[in-house]
């Protein structure tokens, strides 16, 4: 199987693990995710055992085309269908209201529905075979770096899943932009790399932010998308005088080629353009966390729109999770 094509075989041998409450790993354009039949609440709970997710975490439904939005939400505004005609397939995830069968292990007891129509063609032939909705949060523990090969997969989950799909890398490289239309005014609900600029302009009003009211999505903890190595941003002219007080061994993802003189354990010069830096970024944090430092430490990113994903990932990442 290539990057770009899938096996018949191995779509057949994909659809018939999912018809039977089974867990299917499959690539997407934004990462590989962890599949179970949407309809199948045995197979869904199968999704949080593997992952150690918790219970009231929802999990995005990947349907073929927008065709089947309604299979799965109610009261579907315009602005879904006119989105939804500019960004599906890709990267974009719509919280809609649910129809009254979606199951609470799918919405994480809400009464909305995450959905999104990815464009990978691996993942596209999976879900045309299937016919219906895949529940499919990123395959990996939970709270982790998200996986953007199928060895990621294997890495992270080894026999939790029954069948991994090959795809290559995944060409985004981070999540999908969350948009809820479930309440009067639509909220970016979590960054990514589309452009919202563009999603403004067909929706004719900004997003405002999260509230408290906002539906709990998907990556959204303080922290998440997170190495196990303790991780710390720096600002670029704070860098080189961090690593030098560290006192400990250092792994460095910076912007720039490492300075003469310079004893990290492993130094990462990242790409300069937003989309290649995303590209990239899970797969740079997987090899710091493997280089057996004490620290990681991530040079800022820039402030413009186009880092804005790539700063909230960065941001969770270098946050702690909460101890008892």
């Amino acid at each position: 199987m290539s990057a770009a094509t899938a096996d018949p075989r191995d779509i057949a041998a994909a659809v018939a693990a999912l018809r039977a409450g089974r867990l299917v790993a499959f690539p997407s354009e934004t990462v590989y995710g962890l599949g179970a039949d949407a309809s199948n609440p045995d197979a869904v709970r199968r999704i949080f055992e593997a992952k150690g997710r918790p219970a009231d975490h929802p999990v995005i439904v990947h349907v073929a085309s927008a065709k089947q939005l309604g299979d799965w939400a109610r009261d579907i505004p315009p602005s879904a269908f006119a989105l939804a005609e500019a960004f599906w397939p890709g990267p974009l995830t719509l919280v809609l209201r649910r129809r009254p069968h979606v199951s609470d292990l799918v919405t994480g007891g809400q009464d909305t529905v995450g959905i999104r129509v990815p464009s990978h063609p691996v993942a596209q032939a999976l879900l045309q075979a299937f016919g219906g909705g895949i529940a499919g949060p990123s395959a990996n523990r939970f709270g982790r770096i998200s996986p953007t090969t199928a060895d990621h997969v294997r890495d992270e989950l080894g026999d939790r899943v029954d069948i991994v799909l090959e795809g290559g890398k995944s060409d985004v490289g981070i999540e999908s932009t969350i948009i809820d239309l479930s309440g009067p005014e639509p909220a970016l609900l979590r960054p990514g790399m589309l452009d919202i600029a563009r999603a403004e302009a067909l929706l004719g009003v900004p997003l405002r932010s999260p509230g408290i009211a906002s539906p709990r999505v998907s990556g959204m903890l303080a922290s998440h998308y997170a190495p196990r190595t303790p991780t710390r941003l720096v600002t670029p002219d704070a860098l080189v005088a961090a690593i030098r007080a560290a006192n400990a061994r250092v792994a460095v993802l910076a912007r720039r080629p490492r300075p003469a003189g310079l004893a990290a354990v492993d130094w990462i010069d990242a790409p300069a353009s937003a989309a290649a830096y995303a590209h990239d970024l899970y797969a740079c944090l997987r090899t710091l966390d493997r280089a057996g430092a004490d620290l990681i430490l991530v040079e800022s990113v820039p402030a413009s729109s186009d880092w804005t994903a790539i700063r909230d990932r960065l941001g969770r990442a270098a946050t702690r999770p909460e101890t008892p």
